[in-house]
C-alpha cells in the first residue's frame, strides 16, 4: 500500500464514502417506515409512480424507495438489509458492478435497485446463472415485490409463447442469460408482432456477472435451422438447368451474325432471337434472364402455376443461382474445387480465398454444378454475442464475488467499474500458502492425507477441483481409503444446490468442480465454528484468479472461521505454462521425492504472475470475438430495424419508392459506365436488365430512351416505374398494396440475411489464413464484410421490387418464416417455437400447396 493511499484511502474507498450520505438518509427513515400499516407500506408503490410522471426522477426517489424495500423485506421474509447492503444497492442503481464477498446477500441487495427501477413500468430483467437459482429467487424475493403491488415473471427453459410473454410484460422478470438471448434473436425472426414476447430492453442486473459477462462471453449464441430442404433443392435446380438451352448471348459474336443472317432475311428478328433459347446471358453485366420459353418449362418442371407468385421465391431464386453457376462461374477461373471443396479465385491476384463463399446462395449452386457436397446443411439462422446482447440495455449492473481482477475487462467492453462493497463483518479466513509437489501423484496423497486428518475430527471440507476427470480421480483415492463423500460437477440442478448448502455441516466432504453449486451460501453447522469452520482445499490452481477467489470464497461467510490451501504439482497445466522445467531440474538436483512439497511465498507469487499473463491472453481473445461480432452487429441493427418496421404495422411504401429508385440508378450507372458520350452506353442491355425487375417487355424501345443524358434517362424510367406501381396498386387497392410490401419485403430480408449469415461464417472459419499473406484477419473481414453487406442490401433492393411488380395478386399472399429453428448451440435454450398466425383459407382460392387448383378441389377436399 503507497504512502498517498494510507493517507487519503484507495479510489474504492472514496467511492464508498461518497455514498455514505445517502445510507444515512435510508437509515433515517427507518423509524417512520415501521410507523406505516401495510397498506400504507403498500400505498407507497402508487405514490412513487404518481411523482414519477409529474417529473420527478428515480434519482429523487432512491432513499424513499429503499427505506420501503427495506422494511418490507424486514416484515415478509424477516430480513433487513444491512447497511453494507444498502451500498451495493445504490452501486447497482448507478449501473455499476458491485462485488461482495460470498454471504454477503446479494440477493437481497438487488431488490433494492430493482424495486425502485421497476416503478418505471418499463422493466427490469433479474440475469442468473441457471434455471434453478432464477426459480429460487423469484419464488423467495418475489414475496416482496408482489407485497408492494408489483408483478414478478420468471423465464427458464420449455415455457411455450403465452408464458413468455406474460413473463416479460411482468414488472420484473428473473431469467437466464441463455434464454434472455435467445428470446431476443426468436424475436428478431417472428413475423407479426403478436409473436413477438421481450419489450424494449430497459434495466438488467447480472447476478454472478463474471460468469456470464466474461466467461460466457467466447462462445455466441447461436439459433440454427434446417437446411436439407434448401440442400436439396439446389441439386434440383442445378438438374433443370442442364436441360434448358442456353439462348444467344446479348453481347457476343453469334448474336452479330444472327443478325446479319436476319437483315438477309434468313433469320428471325432480334426479339425472336433473344427469346429462341430458355436463356439469355448478358456476360458484361454478369445477369442470366429466363425466356419466355424457360418460364414455361419451369412451371412444368416445378409444378407451379405462377414462376412469379411470392410463394415460388425460393424456386425462382434457386433458379437463377443454378443458372448463374452455370453460365457465368467457370472452373479454374472463378474458382477451383480442392479436396471436394469450391474455394474463390481472386481475381485480381489469382490466390485462392480461403474462407470466402459466394454470397446469395451461388457458393451453393456451383457446389450443386461440381456434385461436391454442398456445405452448410444446417443453417445460422440468427446469432449474437452476450457482449453485444447485453449492451444494448439502456443500465446495466452486475453483481459477484470476484469482479475486480476483470475491471480492465468490464470498463472496455461494457462501460462498467467495479466497486468493492466492505463486508459487514471483518473477513477472519486463513489463506494459506500454496503447497508444490513434484507431481500429480505427491500432490493427490498429499491432499488425501490432509482430508482424513480433518475428516477425522468431523470439521467439513469442501474440494475444488478443474474438472470432472480429477474429480472421479480423487473421489477413487478417498473410496479406497473409506472416507465417505459427496461428488458433484458443473451441471446445475436443484440436489446440487442442497448437497453445496450443507456442505458445512460437522463431517461433511464435498468434492466439486469449481463452479459447482455457484450461488449457494454454505452455512456452518453446530459445534463447526469450534473446529476451525469450513476448511477449502483447492487441487489446482485455475488460469484465472478469479476462480481461485470464487473457490476460497467459499469459506469466511459472514465473518465465520474457516481456512484455505491450494495444492499444486509441477505437472498441472498452469504450472507448465508457467515453465516448470527450471523448478523440476531444481528438485531432481537436491533429490526431492514426490511426496516432499515446496511451500514458499515467492512461489505464490509467481504463479499469480503466471494468472495474470493467461488472463491477459485470454482477455485478447474474448476482444477478438467481439471485433468480429462488432462487424456483425452494426449489419444486425440495420436487418433487425427494417424487420420491425414491417412487423409494426408501419407504412413502407416510402422505403419501397426509395427502393426502386436506387434500382434503377444503379442500372443507368452500370450500363453507362466507361463512357461519357451517350452513343456509347448500353442501352439495349439497360432495358433488358429492367425488363427482368419489372419493366414490361416492349414497353420501351431502345431508340425512346437513345442520346439522353444520365438524369433524363434516370428520370423517364422512373417516371415509367412509378405509373406502373399506381396501376398495380389501383388494381389491388392501397391497403392490399401495402400489406403485399410488408409480406414480400420480410420474406426477402429473411432469405437474404439468412444466407449473408452462412457467407459471414465462412469467412470467419477462414480468414485467419490471410495472416499467411501480411493482412491483418480482423481488418480483412471488417473490409470484406462490409463489401458483403452492400451487396445484401443491393440484392434485398432489387429482388423486393422484382417480386413486387411481377406478382400476380389472385389474393394477397400470407406472410411465412423462410426456415424452422431446428436447434441451438446451448443446452438451456427455450426451445419454443412461436405460434405462427394462420389465415382462413377460402375454399375457392387457389391450394397453397401450388398445384394450381382450387383449395376445395385439392388440399381442402376432405373438409366440411
Amino acid at each position: 500500500m503507497s504512502i498517498l493511499t494510507k493517507i487519503f484511502g484507495s479510489q474504492n474507498d472514496r467511492e464508498i464514502k461518497k455514498l455514505d450520505k445517502l445510507v444515512d438518509e435510508i437509515e433515517a427513515l427507518e423509524p417512520k417506515m415501521q410507523a406505516l400499516s401495510d397498506e400504507e407500506l403498500r400505498s407507497k408503490t402508487d405514490e412513487f409512480k404518481t411523482r414519477l410522471a409529474d417529473g420527478e426522477t428515480l434519482d429523487d426517489l432512491l432513499t424513499e424507495a429503499f427505506a420501503v424495500v427495506r422494511e418490507a423485506s424486514r416484515r415478509i421474509l424477516g430480513m433487513r438489509h444491512f447497511k453494507v447492503q444498502l451500498v451495493g444497492g445504490i452501486v447497482l442503481h448507478q449501473g455499476r458492478i458491485a462485488e461482495m464477498k460470498t454471504g454477503e446477500g446479494k440477493t437481497l441487495v438487488a431488490t433494492l435497485p430493482v424495486y425502485l427501477n421497476a416503478l418505471e413500468g418499463k422493466g427490469v430483467h433479474v440475469v442468473t446463472v441457471n434455471d434453478y437459482l432464477a426459480t429460487r429467487d423469484s419464488q423467495w424475493m418475489g414475496k416482496v415485490y408482489n407485497f408492494l403491488g408489483l408483478s414478478v415473471g420468471l423465464i427458464v427453459h420449455g415455457l411455450d409463447h403465452s408464458e413468455r410473454q406474460q413473463a416479460y410484460n411482468s414488472d420484473i422478470t428473473y431469467g437466464t442469460n441463455n434464454e434472455f438471448g435467445f428470446d431476443y434473436l426468436r424475436d428478431n425472426m417472428v413475423i407479426y408482432k403478436e409473436q413477438m414476447v421481450q419489450r424494449e430492453l430497459n434495466f438488467a442486473i447480472v447476478d454472478e456477472v463474471d460468469s456470464i459477462l466474461i466467461d460466457e462471453a467466447r462462445t455466441p449464441l447461436i439459433i440454427s435451422g434446417v437446411g436439407e430442404k434448401s440442400t436439396h433443392l439446389y441439386y434440383v435446380a442445378d438438374n433443370f438447368v442442364k436441360t434448358l438451352k442456353r439462348g444467344a448471348d446479348t453481347k457476343d459474336e453469334s448474336k452479330a451474325e444472327m443478325l446479319s443472317k436476319y437483315f438477309e432475311g434468313e433469320e428471325e428478328d432480334e426479339e425472336t432471337i433473344k427469346n429462341k433459347g430458355d436463356y439469355s446471358v448478358d456476360p458484361k453485366a454478369k445477369t442470366v434472364i429466363l425466356t419466355e420459353a424457360g418460364v414455361e418449362k419451369a412451371e412444368r418442371f416445378f409444378g407451379v402455376e405462377n414462376l412469379a407468385d411470392p410463394e415460388n421465391m425460393e424456386i425462382q431464386h434457386h433458379i437463377n443461382q443454378a443458372l448463374k453457376a452455370r453460365a457465368l462461374m467457370n472452373n479454374d477461373i472463378d474458382y477451383v474445387v480442392k479436396d471436394g471443396e469450391v474455394i474463390i479465385v481472386d481475381e485480381f491476384t489469382g490466390r485462392l480465398m480461403y474462407g470466402r463463399r459466394y454470397s446469395d446462395g451461388l457458393h451453393q449452386a456451383i457446389e450443386a454444378k461440381e456434385g461436391v457436397k454442398i456445405e452448410r446443411e444446417s443453417q445460422t439462422l440468427a446469432t449474437i454475442t452476450f457482449q453485444n446482447y447485453f449492451r444494448m440495455y439502456q443500465k446495466l449492473a452486475g453483481m459477484t464475488g470476484t469482479a475486480k481482477t476483470e475491471e480492465d475487462e468490464f470498463r472496455a467492453i461494457y462501460n462498467l467499474d467495479v466497486v468493492e462493497i466492505p463486508t459487514n463483518k471483518p473477513m477472519i479466513r486463513e489463506d494459506h500458502p500454496d503447497v508444490i509437489y513434484k507431481n500429480e501423484k505427491g500432490k493427490f496423497n498429499a491432499v488425501v492425507n490432509e482430508i482424513a486428518e480433518l475428516h477425522g475430527k468431523g470439521r467439513p471440507i469442501l474440494v475444488g477441483t478443474i474438472s470432472i476427470e480429477k474429480s472421479e480421480l480423487l473421489s477413487s483415492m478417498l473410496k479406497k481409503r473409506g472416507i465417505p463423500h459427496e461428488v458433484l460437477n458443473a451441471k446445475y440442478h436443484e440436489k446440487e444446490a442442497e448437497i453445496i448448502a450443507k456442505a458445512g455441516q460437522m463431517n461433511a466432504l464435498t468434492i466439486s468442480t469449481n463452479m459447482a453449486g455457484r450461488g449457494t451460501d454454505i452455512v456452518l453447522g453446530e459445534g463447526v465454528k469450534e473446529l476451525g469452520g469450513l476448511h477449502i482445499i483447492g487441487t489446482e490452481r485455475h488460469e484465472s484468479r478469479r476462480i481461485d477467489n470464487q473457490l476460497r470464497g467459499r469459506a469466511g461467510r459472514q465473518g465465520d472461521l474457516g481456512s484455505s490451501r491450494f495444492y499444486i504439482s509441477l505437472e498441472d497445466d498452469l504450472m507448465k505454462l508457467f515453465g516448470s522445467d527450471k523448478i523440476m531440474n531444481l528438485m531432481e538436483t537436491i533429490g526431492m521425492e514426490e511426496d516432499m512439497p515446496i511451500e514458499h511465498g515467492l512461489l505464490t507469487k509467481a504463479i499469480e504472475n503466471a494468472q495474470k499473463k493467461v488472463e491477459s491472453r485470454n482477455f485478447d481473445i474474448r476482444k477478438h470475438v467481439l471485433q468480429y461480432d462488432n462487424v456483425m452487429n452494426k449489419q444486425r441493427e440495420v436487418i433487425y430495424a427494417q424487420r420491425r418496421q414491417v412487423l409494426m404495422g408501419e407504412d413502407i411504401k416510402d422505403s419501397i419508392m426509395d427502393m426502386l429508385e436506387e434500382v434503377v440508378s444503379d442500372a443507368v450507372n452500370n450500363f453507362t459506365v466507361g463512357s461519357q458520350y451517350p452513343e456509347e452506353w448500353d442501352i439495349a442491355g439497360l432495358l433488358e436488365y429492367l425488363q427482368s425487375i419489372f419493366l414490361p417487355k416492349r414497353a420501351l424501345k431502345v431508340e425512346d430512351i437513345s442520346g439522353l443524358t444520365k438524369e433524363e434517362l434516370n428520370d423517364v424510367l422512373m417516371d415509367r416505374a412509378l405509373k406502373l406501381y399506381e396501376a398495380k396498386e389501383a388494381e389491388v387497392g392501397s391497403e392490399n398494396m401495402r400489406e403485399l410490401e410488408r409480406v414480400i419485403l420480410l420474406k426477402v430480408v429473411d432469405s437474404k440475411w439468412m444466407d449473408h449469415l452462412d457467407a459471414m461464417d465462412q469467412l470467419r472459419d477462414g480468414i485467419n489464413l490471410r495472416a499467411f499473406g501480411q493482412q491483418d484477419p480482423v481488418q480483412a473481414y471488417q473490409i470484406e464484410g462490409y463489401d458483403m453487406f452492400l451487396e445484401l442490401i443491393k440484392n434485398i433492393r432489387q429482388e423486393t421490387i422484382k417480386y413486387i411488380y411481377s406478382v400476380n395478386v389472385n389474393r394477397i399472399p400470407q406472410r411465412e418464416q423462410v426456415a424452422e429453428e431446428v436447434s441451438t448451440n446451448q443446452e438451456q435454450s427455450g426451445g419454443y417455437k412461436p405460434v405462427v398466425k394462420e389465415e382462413k383459407i377460402g375454399r375457392n382460392d387457389p391450394c397453397p400447396c401450388g398445384s394450381g387448383k382450387k383449395y376445395k378441389k385439392c388440399c381442402g377436399r376432405n373438409e366440411n
